[in-house]
């Protein structure tokens, strides 16, 4: 086993500092959780990925990467998470999934939730709508110009909107009152003008990248700019349409795309500092964002591009594997998804989608490919086994491990979704209008319509957090209660 590397602080030692402030607190009856964090802390038989080699000891710490574990003697050593046994993995598994660390309930903190998966964890919505709608909470007109979504945090709604040719972030009370504005850069203001990347928070701050492809980092509480990068220093340039992600967050790092040769960059989260870009491949970075995800014990960040789909190792930006799949076509937006060994990846203009099943040690192989998910922008959400997801003027629903096409429905048209409470929650790019409806393979039936008021198109996503349903049409914000009575 390796005995140097770096440790970094991991989802476990958070478990155990945790578990240590809170033995300071009212004594509390034992849950399961207590006893996998006490299993953390026991002397354990540790085995390498050859079954050759063995060692006794205690978890330190656990990262996304690697493990640090205490000897009999007392010595630490550190171990890359692809040398341990699969038994070993799965016991990690079992236990860091444990951890107090997870987005606290009724924060949406970035571009398509908590897990980038369109899924929101809200329970206890309407099942169906009243004539007319949900109630509406509040609307506001403020907010400018665009097309990106809100996101939710420590009880602050933050957007980003174009104001007098300047990208603007805007933080708002959960009344939709103005806290505060910050401007982030020029506006993009060709080929449809306005804001395009949703922000993401974490620990107190607020990420944003600009259309021209500035990423800013600002205080969560008051909009105070920390530090900022831009995606020419890397080599990069935006595409015809101007950047469009949203900065992703995995540890300590926050990752973005410049394109080019340095196509994937992580810096670090705190000082902006880069850590490392990706390498093996050159490509544009398109409109969509990058998801970090586990599989096999290895973590890493798959992405939409101009040359294709990609994947690439999140410990140093190194190529895992790539694909051609939509390759230089005239836009790839939407962001791709993970479920249970699988990535899916759709787009529009006559594209359609492309399944990998993803193997040992960081490798895909291409499962299938259909037409019946030709998805512009508003993207798709996997559930109990199925895709649901905008296709063409329309919606699909396709089988995850065997591509087949389940059903075909008009619903609002084209449009953008997310899904909440075993709901599914349209969003038409015209006419503002949205909808509620089932989420089965059996069929889509709407079980409530929303008007909303706006011009040209909306590719704002449905956010649905803390039972509450916001939809960003043009320089409109609407929050609609949607929580069951």
């Amino acid at each position: 086993m390796c005995s140097k590397g770096r440790a970094s602080l991991g989802l476990l030692s958070l478990i155990i500092f945790l578990a240590a402030c809170r033995a300071e607190s009212a004594p509390r009856q034992p849950t399961n959780k207590d006893a996998l964090k006490a299993e953390a802390k026991q002397m354990r038989v540790w085995t390498d990925d050859s079954g050759k080699f063995r060692v006794r000891a205690a978890l330190v710490q656990a990262g996304q990467a690697e493990v640090k574990l205490r000897r009999v003697d007392g010595t630490e050593i550190t171990v890359p998470l692809e040398r341990l046994s699969q038994t070993d993995r799965q016991w990690l598994a079992k236990v860091a999934g444990t951890a107090d660390s997870e987005v606290e309930p009724g924060q949406w903190v970035t571009f398509r939730g908590p897990n980038r998966d369109g899924r929101s964890p809200d329970k206890g919505l309407l099942k169906e709508w009243p004539e007319g709608g949900p109630p509406l909470l509040w609307k506001i007109d403020y907010i400018g110009k665009g097309y990106s979504s809100v996101v939710v945090y420590g009880g602050t709604i933050y957007i980003t909107g174009e104001i007098n040719d300047k990208l603007m972030l805007l933080a708002m009370d959960m009344d939709g009152r103005q806290k505060w504005s910050v401007e982030v850069d020029a506006a993009w203001t060709i080929n449809y003008p306005g804001s395009r990347a949703t922000p993401t928070v974490d620990a107190g701050k607020v990420y944003v990248l600009s259309g021209n492809g500035v990423l800013g980092c600002f205080d969560a509480a008051t909009g105070r700019r920390l530090w900022q990068r831009s995606a020419k220093e890397f080599g990069g340039a935006p595409g015809e349409w101007g950047y469009a992600e949203s900065p992703t967050i995995l540890d300590n790092l926050v990752i973005f795309k410049p394109g080019g040769q340095n196509c994937i960059v992580a810096l670090n989260k705190n000082t902006g500092q880069p850590v490392w870009a990706s390498r093996g491949f050159s490509a544009g970075p398109e409109y969509g964002s990058c998801l970090a995800f586990t599989h096999d014990a290895v973590q890493a960040i798959v992405t939409g591009t101009q040359k294709g789909i990609v994947c690439v190792n999140a410990r140093n930006g190194n190529l895992l594997w790539a694909n051609d799949f939509s390759a230089n076509n005239t836009a790839n937006c939407p962001t791709p998804v993970y479920s249970d060994g699988y990535i899916f990846w759709a787009n529009g203009y006559g594209r359609g989608g492309i399944c990998l099943k993803l193997g040992p040690r960081g490798t895909a192989t291409e499962a299938w490919t259909t037409r019946d998910m030709v998805c512009h922008h508003g993207g798709y959400i996997i559930d109990n086994g199925y895709i649901y997801g905008n296709n063409g003027n329309g919606w699909a629903c396709i089988e995850l491990k065997t591509g087949q096409t389940k059903w075909r429905d008009r619903g609002v048209g084209k449009g953008s979704l997310c899904w909440a409470d075993g709901m599914l929650y349209l969003f038409s790019e015209s006419r503002g209008q949205a909808a509620l409806a089932t989420c089965s393979p059996n069929g889509l039936e709407i079980k409530g319509r929303v008007q909303v008021a706006g011009e040209g198109p909306s590719w704002a996503h449905p956010v649905v957090i803390g039972g509450r349903l916001y939809l960003r049409y043009d320089t409109n914000l609407y929050c609609f209660d949607v929580k069951a009575k």
